[in-house]
């Protein structure tokens, strides 16, 4: 092995990933593969690591073995490397196996691999990685090495946060912290589109609705109180928030928001079990 991370898919999550994996190793010591060739060179060519055609060649070569593609063809892409990553078993240098995939477990990636033994880490990010701002939920089942995690940590944390979690509450936090950013992408569109009715140019809405959003986050962040006390801080009685609040309180924010949520973590379970 004479690589640190074969990727193996460039898509935004797997962009994502590259980038802030490249600030962290040496470009040279990452190689990339997706099935639209293309975009692996166009990635490859703006952040200074290597692209191959090959997803056996990329794994051949790397220590950790980054699968950045879609649950529904993860067996198919995975299963061809498994020879590969036996062959490392045997020699005394496993490959560390990383999957970005929602909802497929790590029992079931042992599972096409076949072995009880293999390095395995599963790997949640969400949108706003994008940007450096995001959040990298890593679990492991006691396969992975402290050593590993650690490589791994160093490799996600120009991506934004990196936590550590058990893999039996992965498929919860992927709604919190995955599926989320929809969630408060809606809500800033729709308070945006509120905002023009109300007369506002569109411009200055969003970006009102957007910076206010950005606020109230770092207030979560920056201050001891809860958001529900936060909330109450900022309803004078009587005052205009208020009127407010109470209406999404009377329509049923928080039940819909919790029922959009379960809608998530079942889709979730149901992914998993597809593959």
């Amino acid at each position: 092995m004479d690589l640190k991370a074969a990727f193996i898919g460039s898509g935004n999550m797997g962009g994502a990933f590259i980038r802030a994996a490249a600030l962290a190793v040496p470009p040279q010591e990452i190689i990339i593969t997706d099935h639209e060739l293309k975009k692996a060179q166009a990635l490859s060519g703006e952040v200074g690591c290597l692209c191959s055609p090959d997803n056996l060649e990329a794994a051949r070569r790397a220590k950790f073995v980054i699968l950045c593609v879609k649950p529904q063809v993860l067996p198919s892409v995975l299963t061809p490397l498994v020879p590969i990553l036996r062959e490392a078993e045997r020699s005394g240098e496993p490959k560390v196996l990383v999957s970005i995939a929602a909802g497929i477990t790590i029992e079931r990636l042992r599972s096409i691999t076949g072995s009880d033994t293999q390095p395995i880490v599963r790997i949640m990010p969400n949108m706003p990685a994008l940007i450096g701002r995001g959040l990298m939920i890593l679990a492991t089942d006691g396969s992975a090495s402290e050593e590993d995690m650690q490589e791994l940590s160093e490799m996600a944390k120009a991506c934004g946060e990196v936590r550590r979690l058990d893999e039996s509450l992965f498929d919860q936090a992927t709604v919190v912290a995955s599926c989320s950013p929809a969630y408060a992408f809606m809500f800033i569109e729709a308070l945006a589109e509120a905002g023009e009715k109300l007369g506002l140019d569109a411009d200055n809405s969003l970006f009102f609705a957007a910076q206010s959003m950005q606020g109230a986050a770092a207030m979560v962040f920056g201050t001891a109180n809860t958001p529900d006390e936060l909330c109450r801080m900022v309803c004078s009685p009587g005052g205009s928030t208020i009127a407010g609040v109470n209406v999404l309180r009377e329509k049923g924010l928080y039940e819909l928001i919790e029922q959009a949520a379960n809608a998530s973590f079942n889709r979730n379970i149901e992914l998993g079990k597809l593959n």
